[in-house]
C-alpha cells in the first residue's frame, strides 16, 4: 500500500459539489428574499424574478425558449413526468413507447409501470458500445408509436447515443421524442432545435449544482398531462411551491457549466484518456463503452478474476471514492443492465469500475488513483482462487 493517503473524488457521475458561486447564489433566497413567488407583495416579486432569470440561463444552455422550462425537484421526476404525462396525454392515438435496454431506471421503471397499465413497449438492444441504432428505432415504429425516448449519455458507461438522428427519425415519423439528458446536460453541447428533440430532463447535481433541483424542457407540439396537481405553479403544470433557492442555484450552475464547457470538457478529456491509458496497462482490463464518442469525464474498465465491489472498499480505505457496475454499489442483487446489454457475462460484469472525473481532478490525482487501483487489482487477484498463475505474485 502506498504510504500517502489523500482524499480522491472520482464518482462526480453520482453527484457533484455544489459550487460556491451556486451556493452565494442561492443564499439569499434562503434567508432575505424569502418570499413565495406566487405572491403578489415585492418580496414575492423577487423570488418570481429569481425563478424567470433560471428559468432563462436553463434554457439558454439548451437552446430552448423560457417558456418551454419547467422545474422539478430532479432527474427523475422530469424523466417520470415526460413518459408517463405524454402516454396517457396521448392514449386516444395510440399505446407504444420505444425505449432502450441500457435506460436509467428512471426511465425503465417507469415504461414497466406503464406496460402494467396497458401500454406496450419496445427496449431497443444496443451494440458491444452500448450504442443504439437509429436503423433500429425506425424499424420499431408503428402507428401505435407515441413516444421515443432514448438517452442523451449512458450513466454507467459514457457511450454518447446519436441523439440528432433519432430525432430526426421521430419527427419525419409525427413521433414525440424524449432524451434523458441528466449525465450530458452541463457536459457536453446540447441544441434541442437543431436535435429535434421534443423532451428533455436534466439535474442541477450532476453539473454542481445543487441536490433535488431539475428541469424539464417541454416542446411546444408536445400534449402532455401535468405528474404533480395542486396549484397553478409553472404555468398550471407542475404544481407545488417553487424550490426558489435550489431553482436559483440550478441556473447560476447551468450558466456557469455552459460558459466554461469548452475549455473544461478539453482539459478533464485530457485526463479522461490517460487514465484509460494507464488502466488498461494492467493485464486482463478492458474498455467498457464506446471508445471514442463517450462523456469526456467517463472512464469504465472491468478487471477479470475480481469482484468490483471489493475494490471499491479497498480503495475507499486508500481515499478514493468511486462506484461498479456490481450488486453491491446499488444495493441490488443484479449485475449491471447496462453492461449485460453490451454483452459482458455476469463474472466480467462484477469486475467492473467506474472512475467519473471532475473540475477538481488533477493529473497528480490521476496517477495517485492508477497507482492505488493496480496495487488493489494484484492483491485481489493474489486472494482469488480463479487467478490464473501467470497474473499471480508470487
Amino acid at each position: 500500500m502506498t504510504e500517502e493517503k489523500r482524499f480522491i473524488y472520482m464518482d462526480n457521475a453520482a453527484t457533484t459539489p455544489t459550487r460556491k458561486e451556486v451556493v452565494d447564489a442561492m443564499i439569499p433566497y434562503m434567508s432575505d428574499n424569502f418570499g413565495n413567488p406566487s405572491s403578489l407583495y415585492s418580496i414575492a416579486e423577487l423570488s418570481a424574478e429569481a425563478v424567470e432569470t433560471a428559468r432563462t440561463q436553463v434554457a439558454s444552455a439548451i437552446g430552448a425558449l423560457p417558456k418551454e422550462i419547467y422545474f422539478t425537484s430532479g432527474g427523475t421526476e422530469a424523466d417520470n413526468w415526460a413518459i408517463k404525462g405524454v402516454a396517457f396525454a396521448n392514449r386516444d392515438k395510440g399505446n407504444h413507447i420505444i425505449t432502450s435496454q441500457v435506460e436509467h431506471h428512471a426511465v425503465l421503471h417507469t415504461t414497466e409501470w406503464l406496460e402494467k397499465q396497458g401500454f406496450e413497449v419496445t427496449y431497443l438492444p444496443v451494440d458491444s458500445y452500448g450504442m443504439v441504432s437509429p436503423g433500429d428505432v425506425r424499424d420499431a415504429i408503428t402507428n401505435k408509436t407515441i413516444l421515443i425516448t432514448i438517452m442523451t449519455a449512458n450513466n454507467e458507461i459514457g457511450t454518447i447515443m446519436p441523439i440528432a438522428e433519432i430525432g430526426k427519425i421521430a419527427r419525419e415519423k409525427g413521433v414525440l421524442f424524449h432524451t434523458d439528458a441528466v449525465q450530458a446536460a452541463g457536459h457536453i453541447p446540447l441544441d434541442v432545435s437543431e436535435m429535434n428533440i421534443d423532451m428533455l430532463s436534466l439535474s442541477g447535481h450532476k453539473f454542481r449544482g445543487p441536490k433535488g433541483t431539475g428541469a424539464l424542457y417541454i416542446g411546444k407540439r408536445v400534449k402532455i398531462d401535468p405528474l404533480m396537481h395542486g396549484g397553478a405553479q409553472e404555468r398550471h403544470r407542475r404544481a407545488g411551491t417553487e424550490n426558489v433557492p435550489g431553482i436559483v442555484g440550478l441556473g447560476k450552475a447551468i450558466e456557469l457549466s455552459a460558459a466554461e464547457m469548452e475549455e473544461e470538457s478539453g482539459r478533464i478529456s485530457s485526463l479522461r484518456d490517460m487514465l484509460i491509458q494507464k488502466l488498461l496497462e494492467i493485464p486482463k482490463s478492458h474498455l467498457n463503452g464506446h471508445p471514442e464518442i463517450r462523456l469526456p469525464n467517463n472512464v469504465n474498465v472491468v478487471f477479470e478474476y475480481i469482484e468490483g465491489e471489493s475494490i471499491l472498499l479497498m480503495l475507499n480505505r486508500r481515499g478514493i471514492c468511486a462506484s461498479t457496475g456490481s450488486a453491491c454499489s446499488s444495493k441490488s442483487l443484479d449485475p449491471s443492465h447496462v453492461l449485460m446489454a453490451c454483452g459482458l457475462p455476469h463474472e466480467t460484469i462484477h469486475g467492473s469500475l467506474r472512475l467519473t472525473l471532475g473540475h477538481d481532478t488533477t493529473e497528480d490525482d490521476i496517477e495517485y488513483v492508477v497507482q492505488n487501483i493496480r496495487e488493489v487489482v494484484q492483491k485481489l487477484r493474489n486472494m482469488s482462487p480463479l487467478t490464473p498463475p501467470e497474473l499471480r505474485n508470487s
